[in-house]
């Protein structure tokens, strides 16, 4: 009976033991994401990483290091004006390993040496990638970095054809490479300020190829690692789509067309008054796509009217998709919270999507990260009001570019103190690493209490 009992308490203790791994897993991939931003911010700080020979002070480099490594595009510094050749790549280097993560990184690294990656280590991938079911992790490394090389070297073809006339072979090959992978990884950083700092795409605001590869780049980095997997598995054939899929493909192009119908009527008084109608589409669509979250721009960011400013800042909060190399609460969130109203308008005890019936544990998650993400933003607004006397709507646009790892601005960046950059980088760093997974980090899970209270009611709205 002894050994029995000591058996049973043993099993009982399984589901704890458990959580606790999938604690450490997420603070294994926080650990791992801020080693890489020392070692990046290490490398900006060496005298030959800028282009006067100076050292860049740790706060300016550990703030490029964050915005890279979080694949954000927020700036101190103009990127071609500020680093050499040298800084150039070691800011590409952690694009690229924020944008796809260090763990799928590694895990590939494993694969072409024939190594045998356990299951701790398939644990890690799930929990990086964060897909649905543990099986078939592997495979699902080997696509992702096979698709991002198909992806980025694509754009970086097509890109070239037009840069090269331009630049020169060696130049316009180069330029080409490095706006593919920070498009890719929804990075936002560009080498654009050889024409004027700070300015992004906006010489190429007509230019329909420019435009076309970049939007691409940025939806398909953007639709999540899963949906990939899903596509290709599936083809065409919408009714074998995961409902994953299915939500994020509807969110994703009902967002770009909304916001693109949206920007060409808030806009076309102010900065598209003058352009011609094809102008005008492209700047409308790019506008759209830019702000989940790549954080180019072709417009004068800080010239856009307040109503287009809301805009923006909303497809920052809402973002990419889940698994992606794109920040945000995320477009499944967002869909889960409008499924929820709808059903309680509508008195429906449950939330129904494309014939399928979500959980509550589905709405209760997304409610939380809403939640969360927008406390953060509403904190670091209040603080950066509080240390700085800045402009209201500057502040409110690169809290929640923050949050977002967009990296649109109206130029306050390069403007604030210390304190300010800090809570900036905070920001940064919580929104790609999820701000609900580092919650997490630091609590248990806990188990039911002995005693259960019971049920009240209180007046709500």
């Amino acid at each position: 009976m002894e050994s029995l009992r000591k058996r049973l308490d043993s099993l009982r203790k399984i589901p704890d033991s458990l959580c606790r791994m999938r604690l450490s897993r997420t603070r294994l991939i926080m650990g791992g994401f801020l080693i890489i931003i020392l070692v990046g911010a290490c490398l900006l700080m060496l005298p030959f990483a800028t282009r006067n020979g100076e050292q860049t002070t740790f706060l300016g480099a550990l703030f490029t290091a964050v915005s890279s490594t979080c694949v954000t595009g927020l700036v101190v510094y103009d990127t071609w004006s500020h680093w050499t050749m040298f800084g150039q790549l070691v800011l590409l280097t952690l694009i690229q390993i924020g944008g796809l993560g260090f763990i799928t990184i590694g895990s590939f690294a494993m694969i072409l040496l024939g190594k045998k990656i356990g299951l701790a280590g398939r644990e890690l991938i799930h929990e990086s990638l964060s897909t649905l079911q543990l099986r078939g992790s592997v495979h699902l490394v080997r696509h992702i970095v096979c698709g991002t090389l198909l992806f980025e070297g694509s754009g970086a073809i097509l890109l070239s054809i037009r840069f090269v006339p331009q630049m020169g072979l060696a130049k316009g090959i180069y330029y080409g490479i490095f706006h593919a992978i920070s498009a890719f990884c929804n990075a936002g950083f560009d080498l654009m300020g050889f024409r004027e700092p700070y300015s992004s795409f906006c010489a190429y605001a007509s230019d329909p190829l420019v435009n076309l590869v970049l939007i691409l780049l940025i939806l398909i980095g953007g639709l999540g690692f899963i949906v990939w997997e899903d596509l290709l598995t599936n083809r065409w054939h919408w009714r074998r789509y995961a409902l994953q899929t299915k939500i994020v493909l509807t969110a994703t192009i009902a967002l770009t067309v909304g916001g693109t119908i949206l920007f060409l009527i808030s806009e076309r008084n102010n900065l598209f008054a003058q352009m011609g109608a094809g102008e005008r589409f492209w700047c409308a669509l790019f506008s759209s796509v830019t702000p989940r979250t790549a954080g180019f721009n072709t417009i004068d960011t800080a010239a856009l009217t307040n109503g287009s400013k809301i805009l923006t800042m909303c497809l920052m909060f809402i973002g990419g998709s889940p698994g992606s190399t794109a920040g945000g609460v995320k477009t499944t969130t967002i869909v889960v919270i409008l499924l929820y109203i709808r059903a309680y308008l509508l008195r429906n005890q449950d939330l129904t999507v494309f014939q399928r019936r979500l959980g509550t544990d589905v709405m209760k998650r997304a409610s939380v990260v809403v939640f969360i993400n927008y406390f953060l933003a509403l904190t670091a607004i209040l603080i950066l009001l509080i240390g700085q006397d800045l402009p209201l709507a500057d502040v409110l646009f690169e809290a929640f570019s923050a949050i977002g790892t967009v990296g649109m601005s109206t130029g306050v960046t390069r403007e604030l103190n210390t304190l300010s950059r800090i809570v900036i980088m905070i920001l940064m760093f919580l929104g790609r690493v999820g701000s609900l997974s580092f919650a997490m980090s630091f609590t248990e899970k806990k188990r039911p209490g002995k005693i259960r209270y019971p049920e009240a009611e209180i007046i709500v709205g």
